[in-house]
């Protein structure tokens, strides 16, 4: 009766630790993953910039029409090309005041992250013969200044002379990205060249989309290759620079998480792996009696232990089994409901995100299994010690 218990308390231990483990997996993958493409649909994967602009948003121009641009298409891996203009500004709404900048975009700019991302209202059209006063603004930003959509409100720049532009709210989008949300407004690149008074050629520089973020790196070292170490006709230098660099304290942070993940997935398995030999060991001293019993017999040590092993085969599988189904119902529930709040202002989002893939199941399982199967020779080496004759005679 004790060593049923045990066991049974055995195969909660691992089915715990497995729910644990595929959680942590899925909160901490879905929560970098939600961050980075929020991060990303801001400033891209990768940009091509003068090499004299600064982190201060004011721009050095480059020319739109570059003979490295087909090169870059051509990359496998490299999904849009886009150029992009930005000015900072001050909004003055009623007696409200605040610091933002204008990010100037053409015809070419990829709309996916916003349209995800929009609340209310629509996004506007640039194109070539008129420009356009409409632009679209956080939620957070349209609340601090308390506008709404369809209003219009004012940005004043800030140069030689103050200058002022009038803006129409024709979208609203959220990303709960409140340090982005709160200063960036999308409107058309010509008020931006019109204010640096600018060449109809002239931008900020290119935004590079890639189809997968695992390749950032060699992405950007080829990128960097073709127009990243020439000069221009005009003696200026472009500098290459993907998100990771642009935005070093956010991807720093993002990667401190995998140590987290490394102790609890660490300390999960050790739990397991100790709870089901102390099982086994019980398991084996409640049928010492058994074991005496079949070395009589003529059954060996090898087959005994292969005995035990075969039985901790099955108990594993049932705790893995129920793991799975308690991570799985876990996960899916707070990735349809959100049920579990974040306070944005810490962690940059305001639930808890959940990636739900099969490479974290199939993962998880196959590594715990071959652990915890390992660690069960261990406690069957007690078969050997076991005297028949002893045993029998005591019994």
């Amino acid at each position: 009766m004790l060593s049923r218990s045990i066991v049974q308390l055995s195969v909660f231990a691992i089915s715990l630790s497995l729910a644990v483990m595929i959680i942590t997996l899925a909160v901490v993958t879905g929560f970098k993953k939600e961050i980075r493409n929020k991060v990303i649909g801001f400033g891209s994967h990768i940009q091509i910039i003068n090499y004299d602009s600064n982190a201060s948003f004011e721009s050095t121009p480059i020319s739109s029409e570059q003979d490295f641009l087909e090169k870059i298409k051509k990359i496998t891996g490299v999904r849009h090309i886009q150029v992009f203009a930005t000015k900072p500004g001050i909004i003055k709404s009623g007696t409200e005041i605040q610091g933002v900048f204008v990010k100037g975009i053409a015809s070419d700019f990829d709309w996916s992250f916003f349209e995800e991302n929009m609340i209310e209202g629509r996004k506007f059209v640039v194109n070539d013969t008129a420009m356009t006063n409409d632009a679209v603004i956080s939620h957070k930003l349209a609340s601090m200044l308390k506008l709404k959509l369809n209003d219009d409100f004012a940005i004043f720049f800030v140069d030689d002379r103050p200058r002022m532009r009038r803006f129409h709210i024709c979208g609203i989008f959220e990303t709960s990205l409140e340090e982005f949300d709160k200063q960036f407004i999308l409107a058309d690149i010509g008020h931006v060249r019109k204010l640096y008074n600018w060449d109809d050629d002239q931008i900020s520089g290119f935004e590079i989309l890639i189809n997968d973020y695992k390749d950032i790196g060699v992405l950007t070292e080829k990128i960097r290759d073709i127009a990243g170490y020439g000069f221009l006709s005009d003696g200026s230098q472009l500098r290459v620079i993907n998100i990771m660099e642009k935005f070093p304290q956010i991807f720093s942070w993002l990667s401190l998480l995998d140590m987290n993940v490394i102790v609890i997935l660490v300390l999960m398995i050790v739990i397991a792996a100790i709870n089901m030999i102390s099982g086994l060991i019980i398991l084996i001293l409640d049928r010492t009696n058994t074991i005496g019993l079949l070395k009589v017999i003529g059954a060996n040590n090898k087959t005994i232990r292969n005995i035990f092993i075969y039985q901790s085969f099955f108990l594993i599988l049932k705790g893995l089994i129920i793991g799975n189904i308690i991570a799985i119902a876990i996960c899916v529930l707070e990735d349809k409901f959100h049920l579990i709040k974040l306070d944005q202002t810490s962690y940059f989002i305001n639930y808890v995100p959940v990636n739900l893939t099969p490479a974290i199941f199939i993962l998880t399982n196959v590594v715990s299994f071959a652990l915890i199967i390992s660690a069960m020779i261990l406690p069957t080496l007690l078969i050997a010690k076991i005297d028949p004759v002893k045993t029998l005679r005591y019994d």
